[in-house]
């Protein structure tokens, strides 16, 4: 699980994606603090995981609200990254599949990747995951001096039995 105190190497993999690609639409790198405020706001309901090679984080994966509105609590968008020098060696399938894990237990049913595209390698991850395309909104964000498309990829767990027990929210 990430902590407060993995903010400056999470932010290291990230400053990679935000700075040369379109993956994210994030235009300028967060700052080690903002990062440290969003890691503990957003495992306040759910898991943010991290992977480490040899004492070195390597990737870390984390889900957060789909939607704000309390009929959406059992749906979530997941984020993955990975140090750029490691892609496509496995190690973002098993980070991300210890994630689904968690999230199963929760009693999450839903689990949304918002993927900007073209993103071949990303599409053949949650492809591979069992993660259907379900939507695609053209040009909405505009990065690297062009406009970029988004997919909606969609990943149904097994139904949770009693979801009024999910536990790990708070419904307002």
């Amino acid at each position: 699980m990430a902590s407060p105190d993995d903010a400056a190497a999470i932010r290291s993999i990230y400053s990679h994606y935000v700075s040369h690609t379109s993956i994210t639409f994030e235009i300028e790198v967060p700052s080690v603090e903002e990062m440290r405020n969003r890691i503990v706001e957003y495992t306040k309901q759910f898991p943010w995981l991290v992977m480490e090679k040899d004492g070195v984080m390597i990737a870390y994966a984390y889900a957060t609200p789909f939607k704000a509105r309390a009929a959406y609590r059992w749906s979530v968008e997941s984020s993955i990254y990975v140090d750029q020098s490691l892609c496509g060696k496995g190690s973002g399938k098993k980070l991300y599949l210890a994630l689904f894990d968690h999230l199963k237990r929760m009693g999450i049913l839903n689990i949304i990747g918002v993927i900007t595209l073209p993103n071949i390698p990303s599409v053949a991850i949650h492809e591979k995951l069992g993660f259907q395309l379900v939507g695609r909104f053209p040009e909405v964000g505009f990065k690297e001096g062009q406009w970029w498309d988004v997919g909606y990829y969609q990943l149904t767990l097994p139904k949770p039995e009693t979801p009024e027990e999910l536990s790990g929210f708070e419904i307002t």
